[in-house]
């Protein structure tokens, strides 16, 4: 059937918690069977339908797909909705720290004990239909949404579109689509218009598709794929556009135009993923958003691990960066298109002249050469560690494309080795390589996300 068209190991979260309700539960959430898991809404379908069908009984939903961006432009929407009053659930992944963060209940995370029962009821209700670790926690999110009154509910897409478990949404206000790249090839194929075609399938009928501006090609596979659902696709570049100019964001669409201030977000990226949160507020008439309200977003928004500058911390003391002596960079990028947009933001203006510190760490299925390559004549040093839990890329891989590109590389055996290592050298310190990487980071840095 067309809901297990693709059929490849999830990755397995190894997700804690330091209230023993939650790990109860996380644990039990561990003893799913990646090596089972295929992509489909037949078993979230069975599961929900045992829980009551929560997802029929959700605020009004914000549902966003992409490569990458998708969480920024989530957090945008977020901050915008909240500037004009509303009360916001929201689902995102991954965790960086907490598992907590996955789950947005009026604006905060979830508490222990809400969170503990959730994912028990899901659970328990779970029987044989054997859901994925994804399937179960996206089950407990739209339980938790359904019983908690909120005016707003943003959803991030897990993994693709067309067979990701928050696709079973019914009827959102809007759905969005950032910026694709190559990424997850083993589930959503290795060419952009098919990763497009998966990304488009969140598209439903009469519901507004909000995109960015593509390719011709990718372009063409979403307009079929929005004709197809019966969705009023909106692209940037036609139905709506932006610029950034003198630290203003310039917006505008057939409603009028607005400008609001540049994203606080590091990275010239940002501007485009708050555009489309603008694009996607104004294309719906569910809820009212003014414009005091679109200004404060991207001055509100907050993500971590996106190009975020370490603050003091016991690691960050440790790297050389106490008192801001040293600027010390935290992203979860682990995909080509990451790399490019991490490459813009440390031109040479920010450079000046200087060589960047590497410390990364990355999964075994990502494409480490494609990451990097953009960043090649930015490196002065690359500092390998392994990412705790995971399947990841040996030192010895880094070492090899570091002699190639006559880099030094220095091999560590963790984050607490490595950080006496870097703090050795001059200039701007990077950690990136995985999201996971970066919950190390902060959790070491005693700076968990809130």
């Amino acid at each position: 059937p067309a809901w297990a068209e693709f059929r490849a190991p999830l990755m397995a979260d190894h997700a804690v918690s330091d209230s023993p309700a939650v790990q109860a539960q996380l644990d039990r959430l561990a003893s799913l069977s990646p090596g089972a898991d295929v992509l489909g809404l037949d078993r979230i379908t069975r599961l929900l339908d045992a829980l009551g069908n929560p997802e029929r009984s959700l605020p009004p939903v914000f549902h966003v797909a992409g490569t990458n961006g998708k969480g920024s432009t989530c957090a945008f929407l977020r901050a915008a909705l909240q500037a004009e009053g509303y009360s916001v659930h929201a689902y995102t992944s991954p965790h960086l720290v907490r598992f907590n963060e996955r789950i947005r209940l009026n604006d905060v995370l979830i508490d222990d004990a809400r969170l503990a029962s959730y994912l028990k009821r899901v659970l328990d209700s779970a029987g044989d239909i054997g859901p994925s670790f994804f399937e179960a926690t996206t089950a407990a999110a739209f339980l938790a949404f359904a019983e908690n009154p909120a005016d707003a509910c943003i959803i991030e897409v897990g993994l693709g579109g067309r067979l990701d478990a928050t696709n079973i949404i019914p009827a959102p206000a809007v759905c969005g689509i950032a910026q694709l790249g190559m990424d997850h090839e083993a589930f959503l194929g290795s060419d952009l218009k098919t990763i497009a075609g998966e990304k488009a399938g969140i598209a439903k009928s009469g519901v507004p598709l909000v995109t960015l501006e593509y390719e011709p090609a990718i372009a063409t596979v979403i307009a079929q794929k929005a004709a197809e659902a019966g969705a009023r696709w909106l692209p940037m570049k036609g139905a709506w556009d932006a610029a950034l100019y003198r630290g203003r964001l310039h917006y505008r669409d057939e409603t009028g135009r607005i400008d609001v201030p540049a994203p606080r977000l590091a990275g010239p990226h940002q501007a485009t993923n708050l555009a489309l949160a603008l694009a996607m507020l104004r294309h719906q008439d569910t809820l009212s958003v003014g414009e005091a309200a679109l200004s404060a977003a991207p001055l509100w928004a907050h993500w971590p691990a996106r190009l975020q500058r370490l603050t003091d911390g016991p690691l960050v003391k440790r790297m050389g960066g106490a008192d801001g002596a040293r600027e010390i960079w935290l992203d979860g990028g682990h995909n080509p298109a990451a790399g490019e947009a991490i490459a813009r933001f440390f031109d040479a203006e920010h450079l000046g002249g200087e060589k960047l510190t590497l410390l990364i760490g990355m999964l075994a299925n990502k494409d480490m050469t494609g990451f990097l390559a953009p960043l090649k004549d930015r490196i002065g040093a690359i500092h390998s560690v392994p990412v705790e839990g995971h399947a990841h890329h040996e030192a010895e891989a880094f070492a090899a494309l570091a002699r190639e590109w006559g880099i030094a590389h220095h091999g560590h055996a963790d984050i607490d080795t490595a950080a006496d290592a870097v703090a050795e050298a001059d200039g701007p310190l990077l950690i990136t390589g995985s999201l996971y990487l970066a919950g190390e980071v902060l959790k070491a840095n005693d700076q968990l996300p809130d």
